[in-house]
């Protein structure tokens, strides 16, 4: 009996015969293939049933038989039904275990992503911060160049000053305190033109370091944007997506996979590395609007310094040139007084000659006396005192004549030399105002200096 149209009637039998409860489906006995020869009342006997007794069953047995199938088949519907009862069970408990799991991966894909979003956006936050650094230091780096680029007009400036003091006659040709200034200022702007380009190298460097960790942040945050993907289309997969499928070698863990610890400390550590370049670009953009400053300040004293002692020097030349200017003019006239006194004492000499010749006429003239008539009388020593005198007087005009001429060439001497000296400071003056003062009016205003235009 195999359908349940054929389990009907045995349930009948069942009132009938019950089938033991307590024996299993496993402890029926076995079949009996050679059975022995019926001896009792109710066997029979004869040819006539010879070569059938070996197959056949007792009626007990054929009802105990029937008993156990009955039994067996309630036995199986029973352990079917309780089996149908457990799996729908499982089933509905793995449903729920399904979907309990399934919200919980994308609870924790949810907080994965807001996780990877929060170290993202931190990440882009120092991009873009290293970034304007970047680019407020390249404008650092443009004063720094342009300071440097300044410079070069106030050093050629000190040094064509130095050239030209150099074509200074003598006795102006002195170390003063101009040329002293102006040796200090040459040696301040060689100095500033050192610290600006080792500030230029320091600053190249640090743009270089801020590109670099800048470079490392891009790259962490581009791996976090396709992580980022990654994990929201994870997130989005459902049961109902189409795009799903079977992948059985994913279900294990890398070698080589990181720890959440791990993960957020690599992105920790980039961004403090990017904070700590940024803070020392930060700190040097400090500094250069230090030096700049100083360095601006420093040309600009100095070159007030250089211009106040050229201001002084000139003042000092001015005086100096007036001073002999106005000797000059007293010995010109002293000149001519003295040239009008030679003259008149040639004229003077000149007067003498007439009176001597009188005076040795009658002398001469009485020697001609006879005999006794040459007598030294008053007359005669008259003459001879008056030619002595006369003598004498031309000695003392001769002499002075003499004196009056050494003096005259004295000062011609003299104002030879005061003429050549003016020349001279007419010479430094002309250096000092006209090339050296006129050309530091093209020395560069503060602003240029310190690197704004």
């Amino acid at each position: 009996a195999g359908g349940p149209g054929a389990m009907a009637q045995p349930r009948g039998l069942l009132t009938k015969e019950p089938a033991p409860q307590s024996v299993p489906a496993s402890d029926l006995p076995m079949k009996v293939y050679e059975m022995s020869l019926n001896t009792g009342p109710d066997s029979s006997s004869g040819l006539a049933t010879a070569g059938f007794r070996t197959t056949k069953y007792l009626p007990s047995e054929w009802h105990l038989n029937n008993s156990e199938l009955y039994h067996e088949a309630f036995a199986s519907c029973q352990q079917a039904k309780h089996g149908r009862a457990e799996a729908k069970e499982l089933a509905e408990y793995a449903a729920a275990a399904a979907q309990r799991a399934q919200q919980d991966s994308t609870g924790a894909l949810g907080q994965r992503l807001q996780d990877i979003h929060f170290w993202k956006a931190e990440l882009q936050k120092e991009i873009e911060d290293l970034d304007a650094e970047t680019s407020l230091l390249a404008a650092q780096k443009l004063r720094l160049e342009r300071a440097l680029d300044a410079t070069e007009v106030p050093y050629a400036i000190a040094t064509d000053n130095l050239q030209c003091r150099e074509r200074r006659q003598a006795p102006d040709l002195v170390s003063d305190e101009v040329e002293r200034e102006l040796l200090k200022e040459v040696e301040l702007i060689k100095n500033i033109q050192e610290l600006l380009k080792r500030t230029l190298m320091q600053v190249g460097n640090q743009m270089r370091l801020n590109r670099g960790h800048k470079e490392v942040c891009e790259m962490d945050w581009s791996d976090k944007v396709e992580t980022y993907n990654t994990d929201d289309k994870c997130g989005r997969y459902s049961n109902q997506s189409t795009n799903i499928q079977f992948h059985p070698s994913s279900v294990k863990f890398e070698e080589s996979a990181s720890t959440p610890e791990t993960w957020a400390k690599f992105s920790q550590d980039n961004i403090y590395s990017a904070e700590q370049e940024k803070l020392a670009s930060i700190n040097l953009r400090a500094l250069i609007d230090n030096i700049l400053h100083d360095v601006s300040e420093d040309m600009r004293v100095q070159c007030a310094a250089v211009n106040e002692a050229f201001a002084k020097h000139c003042e000092e030349l001015d005086d100096a040139k007036q001073k002999l200017e106005h000797h000059l003019k007293k010995i010109l006239k002293e000149i001519g007084d003295q040239e009008a006194n030679i003259a008149a004492l040639k004229q003077a000499l000149k007067d003498k000659e007439a009176p001597m010749k009188v005076a040795q006429t009658r002398l001469y003239d009485r020697s001609f006396r006879p005999n006794i008539e040459l007598c030294r009388d008053e007359a005669q020593f008259r003459l001879i005192s008056e030619v002595e005198e006369l003598t004498e007087s031309l000695g003392s005009l001769k002499k002075k004549l003499l004196e009056s001429e050494q003096s005259l060439r004295n000062l011609e001497d003299t104002r030879m030399n005061l003429e050549k000296e003016i020349a001279v400071k007419t010479n430094s003056i002309f250096i000092d105002r006209q090339k050296c003062m006129a050309h530091r009016t093209r020395y560069p205003v503060v602003l240029k200096l310190a690197g704004y235009q």
